[in-house]
């Protein structure tokens, strides 16, 4: 079913129309002019939809994980490996462009902020994720560790970057009280760019998902 879909290339032109979309109107289309924020609330166009695209890829990877776990299909823990691989490139992504953000905003590219340093420390459960299916030579054995793993890693990513957060006192809007971007300033004009990016970028993160397992197929196949 997903290689089916993977070969169809109508989503794909959908998804790089729709970035470009989103970084020609994102310089363009006017923002509120807020305090503090001024001209850099723009990155949001690009920051935000980094993170939920992250988020799609990581669940399509504890998802692959359980199906593996239920019937140990081998293309389960390909779908899981490649899809947090992936899911940690937007991360990057998504880190640098708020650490340009917040030193423009904040005066700092790194603050003691309790969303920040979540994130770090979801990154490094991913970290040892992949340490994990280096450190395991039986593929099997390896596919099976890492699914229980990664289903972990998963909890620990929702707690660190999405519940917690929200519990304490956070520079990020939406969290420790503060309000969301929708409740201020996500005006009518910027729900016209911001919508269709987050969309565009997780069809993109799929893609180059997608390229990903079947690059990984061609390589084992030969390897046969």
């Amino acid at each position: 079913m997903f290689e089916k879909i993977a070969q169809k290339n109508w989503w794909k032109i959908i998804g790089v129309l729709l970035v470009a979309y989103t970084i020609v109107a994102g310089f363009l289309l006017p923002v509120p002019r807020l305090p503090i924020l001024n001209e850099t609330i723009r990155n949001l166009y690009y920051h935000v939809p980094a993170w939920f695209a992250m988020i799609f890829l990581m669940t399509v990877s504890l998802y692959a994980s359980i199906r593996y776990l239920l019937d140990s299909h081998s293309q389960w823990d390909l779908l899981a490996y490649e899809a947090s691989r992936t899911g940690i490139i937007f991360s990057v992504f998504g880190l640098i462009t708020g650490m340009v953000w917040a030193n423009y905003t904040w005066g700092t590219p790194w603050t003691n902020d309790p969303k920040l340093n979540g994130v770090a420390v979801a990154l490094l459960f991913y970290a040892a994720y992949f340490l994990l299916r280096q450190g395991v030579s039986d593929e099997q054995k390896k596919a099976r560790l890492s699914a229980v793993y990664n289903i972990f890693a998963y909890a620990m990513l929702i707690l660190f970057v999405m519940i917690l957060p929200r519990q304490t006192s956070s520079l990020h809007p939406g969290n420790g009280g503060n309000p969301g971007f929708n409740k201020y300033d996500l005006d009518s004009n910027m729900r016209l760019v911001f919508y269709p990016a987050v969309f565009g970028w997780i069809l993109i993160a799929i893609w180059i998902m997608s390229i990903r397992i079947r690059l990984q197929n061609v390589i084992d196949a030969n390897e046969k």
